[in-house]
This record gives C-alpha cells, sequence and structure tokens, in this order.
C-alpha cells in the first residue's frame, strides 16, 4: 500500500496563495497523480489530476486558479492555489492511480487548508 506525506496547508486570507506538496512512497511511477479535497459534511472530491506526460484536468470550481504539477523521480505532486476563497477551505489529500478513476487504495493525513479574512 502506498503511503503519503501531504505538507503546506494552512491560515490564508482570501485572495492569498498556497502551494501544497505530496510524496508517495515507494520507487514505483505511477500514471496519475491527483489531489482530492474533502470540505467538512461534505464528500471527498477530486479536484486536479496530472499523467507522467504532463497532461493535467481541473474541476471546474478550481480552473484557472489551481496548478498541478509533478516531480516523477520524486513521487511528488505539488498543488500550487492562487485566488483563494472560503468554499476552497478543506482537507487536501494527494493520491496515485493507475487512471484517472482508478485510484490505488490508502490515503495520508491531509494537509488542511482554511480560507478566512
Amino acid at each position: 500500500q502506498v503511503q503519503y506525506v501531504e505538507s503546506g496547508g494552512g491560515l490564508v486570507q482570501p485572495g492569498g496563495s498556497l502551494r501544497l506538496s505530496c510524496t508517495a512512497s515507494g520507487s514505483r511511477v505511477f500514471s496519475f497523480m491527483g489531489w482530492f479535497r474533502q470540505a467538512p459534511g461534505k464528500e471527498r472530491v477530486l479536484v486536479a489530476v496530472i499523467a507522467t506526460d504532463g497532461a493535467t484536468g481541473y474541476a471546474d470550481p478550481v480552473k484557472g486558479r489551481f496548478t498541478i504539477s509533478r516531480e516523477n523521480d520524486k513521487n511528488t505532486v505539488h498543488l500550487q492555489m492562487s485566488s483563494l476563497k472560503p468554499e476552497d477551505t478543506a482537507a487536501y489529500y494527494c493520491r496515485v492511480g493507475l487512471s484517472a478513476t482508478t485510484w490505488v487504495n490508502g490515503w495520508g493525513q491531509g494537509t488542511q487548508v482554511t480560507v478566512s479574512s
């Protein structure tokens, strides 16, 4: 089972920026890496995904504001978040996958992002 270490969360004012990072354990490079988020009382949802060739996809609420990137040699994925809104407040988790819809079981501890004035 893959283990994850997420970091970079914190408290930020609306309009601010944060950069999240996540490293997956092991030496296998998975085809896809993604960021999910879970707001209080809501389901965990996929917000951004990136393939090994750099192709990316974003959920509509974050398009144009979030940028996902990865370092294949380090099994690391980043999420640059800009123009943050209060509705971006959530715990953020990363995951590796075989496709954009087939994810390897397991979750890390997540990193909390709170957007508030």
